[in-house]
């Protein structure tokens, strides 16, 4: 294992493996699912159709693959009929952890193998590694668990000098975390979308123009962590509405982008039910964006938005450790009061709002009080707080101010 990071997710694989017949393991290439399958159990058998001849012998006899037991197929989506060999194998004789398969793409959106599976699977979805768990810190999320906690004390929360721009242009590939400056990292993110464009994309679906999707990647990266208009989008793209839309599709097939559902709370209060577009990797989005060094984000006028999307990576990784219990939101009503983030644990929310700055007053927490208003005690909201560069202290009646540089630590 000398020289490989694990991955904290290691933990949700080996349960699903000791439930179900199938495990898939999805997420964006560079994740780390091949790394991860490999050393979870190296005495299974394993083959990749990343392989000329396995995947010419998954396209002709799929049956042969589905053998050996148990087995790690890789790069399953290269050729979706597969999947059905692999029904026939379970139907045959179902035992947990026979199969576990990966894949570049989010096999549940993927619609001709969406029901392929069903009721013999579980699906696991990788992210990209937080600055917590690349740097290896044990226990390192849980400020976000006690933030559920009755006894939760502010002056308990991490005091660690944060540096946002940084960890955005990092992201949270390995190969891009283990490049030594900006120039070399620009450089392995820009293979990477060429990758994505004539290798992955070709794979999901026929694409009669990479330059438009590449278009559309970019504009879709300068508006990470807005509300996606899509009419907007494709207007300044110069694509057609419907062709638009259908390459938002294959960006979060691809685990490239998440569109994060608006909390519902109060059915008569008029809520925003536009969907908020983040990227999975900060990284990469900066690379799409344009922004190549830490002075190109810090200057823009929606600095914010990126400080945003670069703490997103942490919480992506809270969600994914316990996604049967953990959920991600945001929310807004149609007044314009907004909260970045809300944390939901078991139906217990907390709710999170971020600010770039030092100084934060009453103002900051004004899309707080309006979603505490709208819960109107229907469900419970744990503990609200607005994530700053300051520091920790009680901001006004049931909110606090935290500091959130733990989730991005200073080298």
């Amino acid at each position: 294992m000398n020289g490989i990071k694990l991955r904290w997710f290691v933990k949700n694989l080996e349960t699903a493996l000791r439930v179900m017949p199938v495990t898939v393991v999805t997420g964006a290439r560079q994740t780390g699912k091949t790394t991860l399958v490999k050393h979870s159990d190296p005495k299974r058998a394993y083959f990749t159709l990343d392989d000329v001849g396995v995947l010419d012998q998954a396209e002709r006899n799929p049956d042969a693959l589905t053998g050996s037991r148990p087995v790690t197929l890789d790069e399953v989506q290269r050729t979706p009929s597969l999947l059905l060999a692999v029904k026939r194998a379970v139907d045959e004789r179902r035992k947990a952890g026979d199969f576990l398969l990966t894949g570049s793409a989010n096999l549940l959106l993927m619609d001709r193998v969406a029901d392929t599976l069903a009721g013999r699977a579980v699906y696991l979805e990788l992210p990209p590694f937080c600055p917590a768990e690349w740097t290896q810190r044990k226990d390192a999320l849980l400020p976000l668990d006690r933030l559920f906690a009755p006894d939760f004390d502010f002056r308990e929360w991490p005091k660690t000098p944060g540096d946002w721009p940084a960890w955005l242009l990092r992201g949270g590939f390995a190969p891009a975390l283990s490049a030594v400056g900006d120039e070399e990292r620009g450089v392995w993110f820009s293979a990477y979308v060429q990758t994505y464009l004539e290798r992955d994309l070709r794979q999901l679906s026929a694409v009669s123009s990479l330059p438009d999707f590449q278009r559309v990647m970019a504009l879709a990266a300068h508006r990470t962590g807005r509300l996606l208009n899509q009419a907007d989008l494709a207007r300044d793209a110069a694509l057609t509405h419907p062709t638009t839309h259908r390459y938002l599709n294959l960006l979060e097939t691809g685990c490239l982008v998440t569109r994060i559902r608006t909390f519902a709370t109060n059915p008569s209060v008029a809520l925003v039910k536009t969907p908020k577009l983040i990227w999975n990797d900060c990284g990469l989005a900066a690379a799409l964006a344009g922004i190549r060094t830490a002075a190109d984000v810090v200057k823009r006028p929606d600095a914010g938005f990126w400080l945003e999307q670069t703490l997103y990576q942490t919480l992506q990784t809270w969600r994914a450790l316990d996604p049967l219990h953990r959920r991600l939101h945001f929310w807004r009503d149609r007044a314009g009061h907004e909260v970045d983030f809300i944390l939901e644990q078991d139906g217990k929310l907390v709710a999170l709002e971020i600010k770039a700055g030092n100084t934060v007053t009453s103002a900051d927490a004004a899309g707080i009080r309006a979603f505490q208003e709208s819960l109107k005690k229907k469900q419970p909201l744990i503990r609200s707080a607005v994530l700053c560069a300051g520091q920790s202290r009680p901001l006004e009646a049931e909110i606090l101010a935290l500091p959130w540089g733990w989730m991005v630590p200073s080298a």
